[in-house]
């Protein structure tokens, strides 16, 4: 694989697992979505289908990693560092651009949600949702839920632990499946294992901080939510993102550590 395939399969995949992921979030998050208030299952088969897309669309020209954990995962396995930021950076702008893509496809509905005072307040309102102003007073607003994720409970360690012990189930599984027999893509039953295994996660341990196990998929939407003109949009809560990031990034080191001392 040349770096160019890799940079545009990886940008494409994850581009279309943000959208379809980020798009199941706006679905059930936004007012006057058909799938309002559609709920969790919703969610985590909505984002396990999108990873099933995603890694067929992309397998072939970059292997489909769509992941910075799981790219970590696979440079200390094989020992091999040369396309990481390749890797890194398609991803973080795939990320991006399949954020801005469900604000295109939700444009109405954003508009309609932020503008209700039911949601953001304000004068004339009668309530506001207790959760929206908790969030608010966190420093996330009231949509950043369709790009990003954030805790229910805030406990910096145990929030960290979340993710970091889901992204070594989930690394760990693509791992051990590994890729196809000529290196250049996860097989189709290795695709669909992934997005089962994605689901199974966020049915399992995806309550207490929203599984991100990606630190692209939570980065590069959460810096798209900041740059978008969306009104009463709130704040990005930049103060958790790091746990994000840095803790899928330590769950794949592990997940590579515990596959090379179990199974090498």
């Amino acid at each position: 694989m040349s770096s160019s395939d890799i940079f545009i399969g990886e940008t494409i995949g994850t581009a279309i697992l943000i959208l379809l992921g980020g798009g199941v979030c706006a679905a059930v998050t936004l007012k006057a979505s058909k799938a309002r208030n559609a709920g969790w299952l919703a969610i985590t088969f909505g984002w396990g289908f999108a990873v099933l897309t995603a890694v067929y669309t992309s397998a072939p020209l970059s292997g489909a990693h769509l992941n910075p954990a799981v790219t970590l995962a696979l440079a200390i396995k094989d020992d091999d560092w040369s396309n990481v930021p390749v890797y890194w950076a398609g991803q973080l702008l795939g990320a991006a651009l399949g954020a801005a893509l469900v604000w295109v496809a939700y444009y109405g509905q954003f508009h309609a949600h932020l503008t209700d005072k039911e949601i953001v307040g304000g004068p004339g309102a009668q309530a506001t949702a207790a959760k929206a102003v908790e969030a608010q007073e966190q420093g996330a607003g009231p949509v950043l839920g369709v790009f990003s994720t954030g805790p229910e409970i805030r406990v910096a360690w145990q929030n960290l632990a979340t993710e970091i012990v889901g992204t070594v189930v989930l690394v760990l599984a693509v791992l051990t499946q590994g890729l196809n027999d000529k290196g250049n893509g996860l097989g189709t039953l290795g695709a669909l294992i992934t997005s089962l295994v994605v689901v199974s996660i966020g049915l399992s341990l995806g309550g207490p901080t929203g599984y991100a196990i990606n630190p692209a998929r939570d980065l590069g939407p959460r810096i798209v939510h900041a740059l978008l003109p969306l009104p009463n949009k709130g704040g990005s809560d930049w103060g958790y993102a790091w746990i994000p990031v840095v803790g899928p990034l330590i769950g794949g080191a592990i997940a590579a550590g515990i596959y090379n001392v179990a199974f090498a």
